[in-house]
C-alpha cells in the first residue's frame, strides 16, 4: 500500500503524480527527487515500483519478504539499506522490532515499512520543516531515517537500563520473598536485550561505510553525497554508544543471574544447616528414649526411683548445650 508519494525540489514538497510511471520523469524534469513510502506492499503493488525505478530483484525480494538483518547493499542503479526500528513497551517490559527498507537512487527514494514503530512519518514531517536539509536530495532522507532510528535506540537503551536497576535492586533485596520468580524475569530480560542487539549490532558496518571518507568513485558508497559523511559519522557515534550500552547490559544481566543463583544456593545451604541442627537436637532425646525403651531386665538404673527424672534432665541438658553450640556457630 502506498502511504505517501511526493516530489521535492529545492527543499519544497509538491504532490507526486497519480501514475507512478511518471513519478521519476517528473522529479528529474523538476530538478528534484521523488520519495515514495509503502507499508507492507503486496508483490503486485511493488511490481509497479520495481518497473519504474529499476530496482534489483534480490533487493525487491528482501523488501517483500522482510525478516532481514540490518545491512547495506550496493547495486548498479540503487542503494539498498535495511534498518530495524525498535519499540519498547513499558507495560510489558518487552522489546519489539519493525523493519524499514530504503532504496536510494538517482532522483528517487523508496521506503518500505513492515511492522509498527517506524519513524518514517515523523522523519518526513521533520524534513519538510527543514528545507535546507531536504535540498541535499535523497541523501538527506537516508540520513534522517538512520538518525531517527539510532536516536530511538538511545531512548530504548535508557529504558532498559532503568529496568536493569530495578531488577538488580530486587535481586539484592534483603527480603527473600521479593525474589520469587526472579530467575524467570532475568531470563526474559536477557531475551529482550538479545532482541535489541539483533537490531543494533549488525547496523555498525553499514554506518561505518556510510561515514567513510572515500568518495563514491574511489570505493565509497554511491548515491550518497560526500558532504553528508560528517552527518553519518554523527549517527555512527550514537550507534557506538548504543552498542556499548547494550554490551554492558548483556554482561550485567549475566552477572545478576549468577549472583541470584549464588544467593539462592547460599539460602538453601542456610536452610539445610538449620534443618540439620534441629534434626540433631531431635536425635539426642530420640536416641536416649529408644535405648531405655528396649525390654531388658538388666539395664542401668532401670529400677531406680529417680531414673525417669534423671533421664529427662540429661535430655534437657544436652538439648540446651547443643542449642547454644549451634547458636554460637550461627546454625540457628
Amino acid at each position: 500500500m502506498i502511504v505517501d508519494c511526493a516530489i521535492y525540489r529545492d527543499g519544497l514538497r509538491s504532490e507526486g503524480p497519480e501514475d507512478l510511471s511518471d513519478a521519476l520523469a517528473v522529479a528529474r524534469a523538476a530538478g528534484g527527487f521523488v520519495w515514495i513510502g509503502l507499508h507492507e506492499p503486496s508483490e503486485k503493488e511493488f511490481d509497479r515500483v520495481t518497473e519504474e525505478f529499476g530496482l534489483h530483484p534480490l533487493a525487491v525480494e528482501d523488501a517483500l519478504n522482510a525478516h532481514q538483518r540490518p545491512k547495506l547493499e550496493v547495486y548498479a542503479d540503487s542503494l539498498f539499506v535495511v534498518l530495524k526500528p525498535v519499540v519498547y513497551e513499558p507495560e510489558s517490559d518487552a522489546v519489539s522490532n519493525g523493519e524499514v527498507m530504503i532504496f536510494v537512487g538517482d532522483g528517487f527514494v523508496v521506503t518500505v515499512r513492515h511492522g509498527e514503530g517506524s519513524p518514517l512519518a515523523a522523519v518526513r514531517r521533520r524534513l519538510e520543516e527543514e528545507p535546507k536539509l531536504l535540498e541535499k536530495g535523497p541523501t538527506s532522507v537516508l540520513y534522517a531515517i538512520c538518525d531517527a532510528t539510532v536516536d530511538h535506540y538511545l531512548e530504548v537503551a535508557t529504558e532498559l537500563q532503568t529496568d536493569m536497576e530495578e531488577l538488580e535492586a530486587e535481586v539484592f533485596s534483603p527480603d527473600p520473598g521479593s525474589s520469587r520468580n526472579t530467575a524467570s524475569r532475568i531470563y526474559t530480560f536477557k531475551r529482550q536485550i538479545l532482541k535489541f542487539r539483533r537490531a543494533t549490532v549488525p547496523l555498525a558496518p553499514p554506518m561505518t561505510r556510510l561515514a567513510g571518507a572515500l568518495p563514491a568513485g574511489e570505493g565509497g558508497v554511491p548515491f550518497v553525497d560526500d558532504r553528508a559523511r560528517p552527518f553519518f559519522r554523527d549517527v555512527q557515534d550514537h550507534l557506538t554508544r548504543v552498542n556499548e550500552s547494550v554490551e554492558g547490559l548483556d554482561r550485567l544481566v549475566s552477572d545478576i543471574l549468577s549472583a541470584h543463583l549464588a544467593q539462592t544456593s547460599v539460602r538453601q545451604n542456610d536452610d539445610m544447616r538449620k534443618i540439620s541442627a534441629w534434626a540433631a537436637m531431635a536425635a539426642v532425646p530420640t536416641l536416649i528414649a529408644g535405648i531405655y525403651g528396649m525390654n531388658f531386665d538388666h539395664m542401668p538404673e532401670l529400677h531406680w526411683a529417680w531414673s525417669y527424672p534423671a533421664v529427662i534432665l540429661v535430655m534437657a541438658t544436652l538439648e540446651v548445650l547443643m542449642y547454644r553450640l549451634f547458636k554460637q556457630r550461627d546454625w540457628l
